[in-house]
């Protein structure tokens, strides 16, 4: 792990170079031995994130460019450059972009990667885990792995997953 301060991206340069209708992931944290995760997300003019829910992690949402509303519990919340909204893991929420499109900085504690777990003792039987194969959860945009056995949008980037 390199313990030296430096910097990583400017966001500024990298809005303005990206492709205007390019949405998604335009960065992340992608540093070893890193604690948290972090991503520049961009949703072009009027574009939505579905309705979906982090089971594990809290989320601050950091507004850098653009307008848009979070919707989570019932409430709207109006986002504009420099509004910083937490989260809360377990709660709902859906993202909605304004008519100038919403770029916005996700952190969260990182997650940890995906193990498999030997049985205890030779006779004991181990019944946890993941399932075999869970290409279906991989984001295409961004590659994360949904939580969700069902996704329909992506809680990182807000990609919409493959019709099953």
């Amino acid at each position: 792990m390199n313990s030296t301060a430096r910097i990583l991206a400017v966001l500024d340069e990298l809005l303005t170079g990206a492709d205007p209708e390019e949405r998604g992931a335009l960065w992340q944290l992608a540093e070893q031995g890193r604690e948290l995760d972090a991503n520049l997300v961009r949703l072009p003019p009027d574009a939505e994130v579905g309705e979906h829910q982090e089971d594990v992690l809290d989320v601050l949402l950091v507004v850098i460019a653009g307008s848009g509303r979070v919707v989570t519990g019932g409430d709207a919340l109006n986002l504009a450059p420099t509004t910083v909204v937490w989260l809360p893991r377990t709660s709902r929420r859906a993202l909605a972009a304004g008519p100038d499109g919403l770029a916005y900085v996700t952190v969260h504690r990182r997650r940890p990667g995906l193990t498999i777990k030997p049985a205890v003792a030779p006779s004991a039987v181990y019944e946890g885990g993941e399932a075999p194969c869970m290409l279906d959860r991989v984001c295409p945009g961004c590659g994360r792995l949904s939580q969700d056995p069902e996704p329909v949008f992506c809680s990182r980037c807000g990609e919409r997953f493959p019709e099953r």
